[in-house]
């Protein structure tokens, strides 16, 4: 099945208000653009390098999506363009998006990855370093950053249960920051779990963006140039 004929059945699984994010990295710009002409317009790039250069050729109305780890040292490469960060994982590094911000004169919007796996590979900020994130001083300053939800991924496992607890799990701790911290922010309001293996159980416990490679692209090609 070509590119088109995969993101079209992915759509129709995928309700209104969720977000589908075609996950483009190790992809070359031909078959993203045959994502872009079947009328997608929201792609995620896990490296910086990357998006940068797809982000030079392609159409303008794109939304870039960072999902990646994101290194301080390179955010300025993606600060006047990038729509939403979803792998902010420290106050540190909101810290240094504000920064870069500032200098690209625009509002950076984010997501607090949030560590729901019981895998010690994943990123993530716990609960109680959410709280102390939000209720510091050093995040109260910050102008041109905006915390719009939370990002998570599920353990790698097939056990759906396990999977299933997880976005739960996610889904709670996104509604009592909404109630502590956001009660009256209306851009506070994404939850982004799901990937191409597990974005239906995602939807059913509550994900409003996911994040699909695989299923649109077919396998990375790691060593296509």
């Amino acid at each position: 099945m070509s590119v088109s004929d995969n993101l079209n059945k992915v759509k129709q699984h995928v309700p209104s208000h969720v977000t589908l994010v075609a996950i483009s990295k190790t992809h070359p710009v031909d078959q993203i653009m045959e994502a872009y002409n079947a009328g997608q317009r929201v792609f995620g790039e896990n490296k910086v390098q990357e998006m940068v250069s797809k982000q030079e050729v392609m159409p303008k109305d794109i939304q870039w999506h960072l999902v990646g780890h994101l290194q301080s040292n390179k955010i300025k490469y993606i600060a006047p363009f990038v729509t939403l960060i979803h792998s902010v994982d420290s106050l540190k590094l909101l810290v240094a998006i504000n920064k870069e911000a500032v200098k690209a004169d625009r509002v950076i919007d984010c997501l607090l990855q949030v560590y729901i796996a019981e895998e010690e590979t994943k990123f993530g900020l716990s609960v109680e370093e959410l709280t102390e994130l939000l209720e510091s001083e050093e995040y109260k300053q910050l102008t041109h950053v905006r915390v719009c939800g939370v990002m998570g991924m599920a353990t790698f496992t097939d056990n759906e249960d396990q999977i299933r607890k997880e976005f739960k799990s996610l889904k709670t701790i996104f509604t009592n920051l909404k109630n502590s911290y956001f009660p009256n922010t209306v851009s506070f309001r994404h939850i982004s779990m799901g990937m191409s293996g597990d974005y239906a159980i995602a939807i059913e416990e509550g994900s409003t963006m996911i994040r699909v490679g695989s299923s649109i692209f077919g396998h990375r090609a790691y060593n296509s140039n």
